[in-house]
């Protein structure tokens, strides 16, 4: 069972990179950048936090070189966050250490604090607070899902897990990024962020699995949509014995899911590309390029006048001529209906030419 779904998983894997390599660079740049930007943000939203997706794109451009215009600065929080991602993804083949897990920490927590609260930052956690629960769940209706092994215990712990990580294993990589992820999360050796660096040790193992620094597709998406799972996931497999089984199906099911949610995303990169291949010959004014955008990334419904409008911070009437040159030039097109109820959308990618 576990053969037949790995293998799976792995085809689709392949198969995904396979299309990245057909595109351009400046095309697997896009997308990458928007993995990236979906696993630091998703990573953080399983945990309840929510951040700025705007600022965690430019942080994680600003690292890498790429074009930041019209992307604000980011937070201290944000970027230590993408610190730890950037780190984990773009130096895989470094080895995990006690040290560096120590500045993964200390870069998730800058202010030393986590909320209210002060907390060892870059260090093994201690007793002092009594036991470590593994809590979901907002402040007053947490569940507790699992107990962590003492404080007194992580050093050894977290030498076992260090040396079978770093040694050279036979284990699948992407059996090994699900096996680290539950050892990591299960030994707990943090006040708090293990969840996170979790994930960006499973991501660092994908990354090796995928021989790449790219990041195509984010594994953390796909945890939290099906947050609800995971956590259940992992209490049964951290209550259970040390079959584990249950948690690695699960754990191939989601990254499968994940991979094909990934190829839509993929076919969005593309379709704003040929859009925008179509309209640099013409080029737009800035109030026309910034709605484009917005329609692209996440616009809820249709464009409508008072919609242009609002996004362009422009009048009625100046919003009314940019919209029927885009039309003119084919950029959008005008749904049934008129009146009040006039609205546009976006060419589809078979309505633009090659």
């Amino acid at each position: 069972m576990l053969a037949a779904t790995l293998a799976a998983v792995r085809h689709e894997q392949g198969r995904h990179l396979g299309k990245m390599e057909t595109l351009g660079f400046e095309l697997r740049k896009e997308a990458s950048l928007i993995a990236l930007t979906d696993e630091v943000v998703k990573s953080s939203a399983i945990e309840g936090e929510h951040l700025d997706a705007e600022e965690v794109r430019s942080s994680i451009a600003r690292k890498l070189g790429l074009d930041v215009a019209g992307l604000p600065e980011p937070g201290r929080e944000v970027e230590g966050i993408v610190e730890m991602m950037l780190d984990a993804t773009q130096n895989f083949a470094a080895p995990l250490t006690k040290g560096r897990l120590f500045d993964w920490h200390a870069a998730l927590f800058p202010t030393g604090r986590s909320g209210m609260g002060r907390i060892a930052v870059g260090a093994w956690r201690t007793g002092e607070r009594g036991p470590m629960q593994v809590v979901s769940g907002p402040v007053g209706r947490e569940k507790v899902h699992f107990e962590a092994p003492a404080a007194d215990r992580l050093e050894t712990e977290m030498n076992s897990f260090l040396e079978w990580f770093n040694a050279p294993s036979k284990t699948d990589s992407v059996l090994k990024a699900a096996i680290a992820h539950f050892w990591f999360v299960t030994v707990h050796p943090f006040e708090d962020g293990n969840g996170r660096i979790a994930r960006a040790i499973s991501d660092m193992v994908l990354s090796q699995a995928d021989g790449t620094k790219e990041r195509f597709y984010s594994m953390s998406s796909g945890i939290e949509t099906e947050r609800r799972e995971y956590y259940r996931q992992l209490e049964g497999a951290q209550r259970g014995d040390l079959d584990i089984t249950k948690w690695l199906v699960w754990f191939l099911g989601c990254l499968d899911r994940t991979i094909e949610a990934a190829d839509q995303m993929l076919s969005g990169v593309i379709h704003k590309a040929k859009l925008w291949q179509r309209i640099n010959p013409n080029p737009v004014n800035d109030r026309q390029r910034k709605v484009i955008n917005q329609m692209l990334d996440d616009f809820k419904g249709h464009l409508t006048t008072s919609k242009y409008a609002k996004l362009a911070k422009c009048s009625s009437d100046t919003a009314l001529r940019d919209i029927r040159e885009l039309v003119v030039q084919g950029i959008i097109v005008k749904n049934l209906g008129g009146g009040r109820s006039t609205s546009y959308r976006l060419v589809e990618p078979d309505e633009v030419p090659r």
